[in-house]
């Protein structure tokens, strides 16, 4: 097994992380052209179970240090496997409902706001786990919070930037901010399950046996348990749009469903790298630093896309000072743990 324990590298990786989970969406787009995102999911889920299945067999059964896959796999025990599963589940329902907040306001908007609450609760509960487990916080707290703060000024300029841009376009706004917001909370709780599963010789905090890459596995797997049980209520119910049927995803072209598994492959890249490097650091200050994707999610969204193209005077601004106090916070946040 293959792992990062210098804390320089780990950032380095960190920020890999951020880009994969900020870029991602881009296929969402890249097929939204002629294909629902419901449809887009099932092929988003393939690509995410055989990137994990890759690093497994790879990097999770390289090297000298710990346990290879399939022996760590045979020794594991069923309450790692089940908050390593459950975690998959959690952040996949979370991210179908963001997926579907994409689909409706764009990513310029899911990502400061569903992703942005993830962001903020996601360090709080990661931080806790840490507290929980060695008894006092680590890194510098003031810091750390300081950054969660800026962020929350953030995600707000996001809801009032698209709620100017929403009332110009005399389209609701609340469908947009709604979904993103649940999709946040559901998504926060994720890296906390999937944390408790792994063993405390290659990471801090949590409590569990799993490697890295065998929890990174097994939260693929709850992803792809559970994709069947959800995608098809989102397909019956949609957000936006008539109902979809499932004859209708085998008419998509090669290219389409291919851009589907590289969404797929994008996200969990981002998933094993922020896993290999969380040894070198604690669960809420990796989590901090990996899920800074609306940093990356904004560039894309405002600069690519055009998403707020014909927004009132006055937005630009907003998002200009939004994307700034993204990096503020980030930058806090990483300094705490320096």
């Amino acid at each position: 097994m293959i792992l990062v324990h210098n804390y320089g590298l780990a950032v380095f990786f960190f920020i890999i992380s951020m880009i994969c989970w900020g870029s991602w969406a881009n296929t969402q787009k890249l097929a939204a052209k002629n294909w629902r995102f419901e449809l887009f999911y099932w092929d988003l889920t393939l690509g995410l179970l055989l990137t994990a299945a890759l690093a497994a067999f790879t990097f999770g059964s390289m090297g000298d240090e710990g346990r290879p896959f399939l022996e760590d796999v045979a020794q594991a025990d069923a309450t790692s496997i089940l908050h390593a599963m459950l975690g998959g589940i959690v952040w996949n329902l979370g991210n179908i409902l963001l997926v579907a907040a994409i689909a409706v306001a764009g990513m310029s908007v899911g990502f400061p706001i569903g992703g942005g609450i993830a962001w903020i609760l996601g360090i709080i509960i990661n931080f806790i786990l840490v507290v929980a487990d060695k008894g006092e916080p680590e890194g510098n707290v003031f810091l750390l919070f300081g950054g969660v703060i800026v962020i929350i000024a953030a995600i707000y300029l996001s809801m009032l930037s698209f709620r100017r841009l929403a009332k110009e376009q005399k389209r609701p706004s609340a469908k947009g901010i709604l979904l993103s917001v649940a999709a946040g909370v559901l998504i926060a709780f994720f890296y906390g399950l999937v944390v408790k599963s792994l063993d405390n010789s290659f990471v801090t905090g949590g409590a569990g046996n799993l490697t890295p890459f065998t929890a990174v596995f097994f939260f693929a797997l709850g992803i792809t348990v559970s994709t069947p049980l959800f995608n098809p209520i989102f397909m019956r119910f949609p957000v936006e749009g008539e109902r979809v049927r499932m004859k209708a995803y085998f008419k998509g072209s090669l290219s389409t469903h291919l851009v589907g598994v590289l969404g797929g492959l994008i996200w969990m890249t981002g998933m094993v790298v922020s896993f290999m490097s969380a040894g070198a650091s604690n669960p809420a200050i990796s989590y901090a630093l990996s899920n800074a994707a609306p940093v990356v999610a904004i560039l894309w969204g405002v600069f690519i896309w055009k998403e707020f193209k014909g927004a009132p005077k006055g937005t630009d601004r907003l998002l200009i000072t939004m994307f700034v106090l993204f990096l503020i916070g980030l930058v806090l946040i990483t300094m705490s743990n320096a």
